[in-house]
């Protein structure tokens, strides 16, 4: 198991939205990085009877209006002929989106900020999230996105798409099976751009020109809910333009490939086609954000990237593919500019000021409920409650695959785990951290979880320092001159808990929790430190202790089981096990 500070203070979070902008935003859901590869065939295959997966196609329920209509700075490209009218623009079948509240209005922009070099996060649960399907707003159904249906075969190993016809991607070129199968043949087939089929291989095969189908060797019972999840496993299927990315694979591109690799400084091919298309693991770069030539599906597109540091924009796409009851194009707001700052603090500021329109992250928390709430009428905002997806705030992570030969068995070992649990105050930690706003927890689902289990959520979670010292005992019985523990070798027992700097409040609980360790003679070191710098020495599997959110905390418990068991790169306490399974 892994160590749970508490849910402190997470039941709610704070959204915060000026005056001048109506528009009720669509919960996001947590992000995270996933190895595609492994993923696909991974937890999803395991658990085949999960999720209820419908096996017929998936209909509209909402009439397709029949007069429809653009935005203003659209209509005015349209007439000078810089764009195509609207009804040409748009797929024969356009998905309508009933609104939150009301219809809206065109124009604006929206002011929101992200925070470091590695915020990527609130880019894609804002202006990023339009995969081949998607939940509902409620989060209790996955409905037709992209895909304008899907079909299952009864043994659960098939599944066949149906796009829209005449959809396009942002540059006005038409989007058809063959992008998709693109990716599936050209990216996910390939070995020097994907090293691992995972797990349980798939193959993909063009049915026509509307529909492909994905057969896996075994069952994949979470398949479509996977494909609702704002990661890899979804983004691929529908991220990769063909009739611009052949340019820079080897396959299609037999003229000038080394000379645009020398070009980029990339040294191979896969690694230029990886930074104009997509995520290059272990670093900041996103082509989806970095790349203004590469095309979209998003209702939006780049205008100025992710790259030096001062702010992300997107304007929108006059090809995306979406209509309100009314008819009306898709989206109402004519720009997002997303202003990057250093810190919590900076944004925090941003906020009172009321130079934010809306945001949910970073500082969207009760430990900020009564700045927030007080800078309100002065800064133009509101604040309003959500419901978090997230299960705990704080996560403990012992590394059980440790590198360290000595610090490997005793972190494995289930009484050292539950002897640091028990001697966490955890009550204190919520009064002084989270102005008494939280509940003691595990790394367990939400009670309003369909999963949620009171014994798990509470086990370990008493403060007793004999209790933990007793349990404590059994695996570091001896103990220096000082009263701190000594490992089986004889050496003082330390380790390092990692975390970062930017989250301050995670800062502020484990300077509590080291103190409660130390007092049951166990020595931790905290070292706050740059988030980059964390996953660096994450993905190598080289940190000792990791701090970080709970995420899986709601009805996505079986999709995003990073805590619950080790088939994420996000698995803290046992990375090295996903990376065996990842490439075994």
């Amino acid at each position: 198991m892994t160590l749970s500070v508490g849910r402190l203070g997470v039941r709610r979070e704070l959204n915060l939205v000026a005056k001048h902008w109506n528009e009720k935003p669509t919960q996001g859901i947590p992000l995270s990085r996933r190895d595609f590869a492994a993923l696909v065939g991974g937890a999803g295959a395991a658990m085949a009877t999960g999720f209820p997966v419908r096996t017929m196609a998936q209909t509209p329920t909402v009439p397709i209006p029949t007069d429809l209509k653009e935005a203003p700075v659209l209509a005015e490209q349209s007439a000078s002929g810089a764009i195509p009218p609207v009804a040409e623009r748009l797929p024969v079948n356009p998905l309508v989106v009933t609104p939150n509240q009301e219809i809206g209005t065109y124009g604006g922009t929206w002011r929101t900020a992200i925070v470091g070099g590695l915020d990527l996060a609130w880019l894609v649960r804002t202006v990023g999230y339009d995969y081949l399907v998607r939940w509902d707003p409620k989060w209790e159904a996955v409905v037709p996105n992209v895909a304008e249906s899907w079909e299952v075969s009864a043994d659960g190993r098939t599944y066949t798409f149906t796009l829209r016809e005449g959809h396009k991607w942002s540059d006005g070129q038409p989007f058809t099976v063959d992008d998709v199968m693109f990716f599936g043949q050209d990216v996910y087939g390939n070995e020097e751009l994907t090293t691992s089929a995972g797990t349980n291989p798939w193959t993909i095969e063009k049915v026509d020109e509307l529909r492909f189908a994905v057969t896996f060797e075994r069952p994949d019972g979470l398949f479509i809910q996977n494909l609702a999840t704002p990661q890899d496993i979804a983004s691929n299927w529908t991220r990769y333009p063909r009739h611009y990315l052949e340019q820079f694979h080897a396959t299609y591109n037999t003229t000038n490939l080394d000379q645009l690799v020398a070009e980029a400084g990339t040294e191979t091919w896969a690694r230029l086609f990886q930074q104009m298309s997509s995520a290059i693991p272990g670093t900041p770069v996103d082509a989806r954000f970095q790349n203004l030539e590469l095309p979209t599906l998003f209702g939006w597109r780049l205008t100025e990237p992710y790259a030096d540091g001062t702010r992300v924009r997107v304007e929108r796409n006059p090809f995306y593919f979406k209509v309100d009851p009314d008819g009306n194009q898709l989206p109402y707001i004519d720009e997002v500019i997303f202003n990057a700052v250093q810190d919590n603090e900076v944004l925090l500021l941003q906020a009172t000021n009321g130079e934010l329109d809306m945001h949910a992250r970073h500082i969207t928390s009760d430990v900020n409920k009564s700045v927030l709430s007080q800078s309100a009428e002065e800064g133009g905002y509101r604040l309003f409650e959500m419901l978090p997806a997230s299960m705990n705030t704080c996560m403990i992570a012992l590394n059980q695959t440790s590198q360290d030969p000595a610090l490997q068995p005793i972190f494995a070992n289930k009484d050292f785990r539950v002897g640091l649990s028990h001697a966490i105050n955890r009550q204190e930690i919520i009064d002084a951290v989270f102005v008494s706003q939280g509940e003691p927890w595990q790394g367990s689902p939400r009670p309003e979880s369909a999963y949620a289990n009171e014994t798990l959520a509470k086990q370990f979670t008493e403060f007793d320092a004999d209790l933990a010292n007793q349990h404590l005992d059994r695996v570091l019985p001896n103990k220096d001159g000082s009263g701190m523990r000594l490992r089986p070798d004889g050496q003082p027992l330390v380790f390092t808990v990692d975390v970062t700097s930017l989250e301050s409040t995670w800062v502020d609980q484990m300077n509590l929790v080291i103190g409660y360790w130390q007092a049951v003679g166990v020595n931790a070191q905290l070292k706050p430190q740059d988030r980059s710098l964390l996953y660096q020495r994450k993905d190598a599997n080289e940190h000792q202790c990791v701090v970080w959110g709970g995420d899986g905390g709601f009805n996505d418990a079986l999709l995003e089981m990073r805590w619950y068991a080790p088939v994420s790169g996000e698995s803290n306490f046992g990375i090295g096990w996903f990376q065996w399974f990842a490439k075994p």
